[in-house]
């Protein structure tokens, strides 16, 4: 994983702020997290305060390994136990039912709980700092993304600073700067609270990979799906730029900037559909590296001042599932249809 060293004496600080109650963000391999001590019900609550984000929703449990997991679930189905054998440490999150040690705060008052093992080194040093200061080697970390509820999700330390308010007596005490997060969009999640497994949320490890190591189907659980878990980044509109956010066919895109004026648009797409462009960024041509610059990009473009972001549709391809899913959340208005001109 390419990631800068991780920094002891950094850790050591933000492991002993988690302790005594305190927020800190770190860096994982998927995007960076707002943690508190998920023991800790006060401070898990204020991850909520610190991101506006609605009580209901639960937040995800990082822990070390399998092991440390056990002590938050009330049972690990074979299922969970296949999947983490395969994928922990890694950007996958098991939703699975809760035990007693996990509170309402983390759960949104659901009988479940999303736990998951992070690959990232940071995230690791941080979790064992932390279950030393604990004398607990099950001691988790309560963390979503580290951004304002619904906004982009934040890549790197600087996209955190720049959406929430850091410091010593401010809401995030602490920022670990761990460089940029090397797979750049949200863990994978699979609800294993019933017989059959589904996918709640795609992400870098891929819904083959899980029917792979599992050996049946795991069917994607619907949006409008009332029975399933609520789990992060389910919403419909997520991951937003405060910019709006335009997804355009290929086809349609040339049309589509003549139609709202070169200068007014910032442009996601094939390098081939951007001359011309005053604010154009070069789509990558695989669903990793596209997973991987996504938020950055989105940030960027945010910052440029254009008055419409428009995103060249991905090829229609179950690889870019996971892009997809954050592409048409991000898109979403917040009330009504985007107007077709301006």
């Amino acid at each position: 994983m390419d990631s800068l060293p991780p920094d002891g004496i950094a850790i050591a600080q933000a492991a002993r702020l988690l302790r005594d109650g305190k927020l800190v963000a770190f860096p994982t391999e998927t995007v960076y997290g707002l943690g508190a001590d998920a023991d800790n019900a006060q401070a898990v609550r204020a991850i909520f305060a610190a991101k506006g984000r609605p009580s209901d929703h639960p937040v995800i449990v990082h822990v070390t390994d399998l092991a440390a997991s056990a002590a938050w679930a009330g049972e690990l189905p074979p299922a969970a136990r296949q999947l983490a054998d395969r994928f922990w440490p890694g950007a996958l999150t098991l939703v699975v039912a809760r035990g007693p040690r996990a509170h309402d705060a983390l759960t949104g008052g659901q009988p479940s709980v999303g736990l998951r093992c992070p690959a990232h080194p940071w995230a690791q040093a941080l979790l064992r700092a932390l279950c030393r200061e604990s004398a607990d080697a099950s001691r988790g970390i309560a963390a979503p993304s580290a951004n304002r509820f619904g906004h982009i999700s934040p890549t790197r330390a600087e996209h955190v600073h720049a959406d929430l308010r850091v410091g010593p007596g401010e809401p995030v005490e602490l920022v670990l700067d761990g460089g940029p997060s090397p797979v750049g969009i949200e863990s994978t999640i699979v609800d294993l609270t019933s017989a059959s497994p589904r996918l709640l949320r795609p992400g870098s490890i891929t819904r083959e990979q899980i029917e792979r190591t599992l050996g049946y189907a795991v069917p994607l659980a619907a949006r409008d799906d009332a029975s399933a878990p609520r789990a992060p980044g389910r919403a419909a509109r997520h991951y937003a730029p405060r910019t709006p956010l335009e997804l355009v066919d290929g086809g349609r895109l040339a049309a589509r900037l003549r139609q709202l004026g070169a200068s007014r648009v910032a442009v996601l797409a094939p390098a081939p559909l951007l001359p011309g462009v005053q604010y154009g960024w070069i789509a990558p041509a695989s669903p990793e590296q596209y997973a991987h610059r996504l938020y950055e990009f989105l940030h960027q473009m945010d910052a440029s001042g254009a008055e419409r972001l428009l995103v060249q549709r991905p090829p229609l391809d179950p690889t870019w599932a996971a892009v997809h899913d954050r592409l048409e959340r991000a898109a979403e208005p917040p009330d009504g249809d985007f107007d077709d001109a301006d």
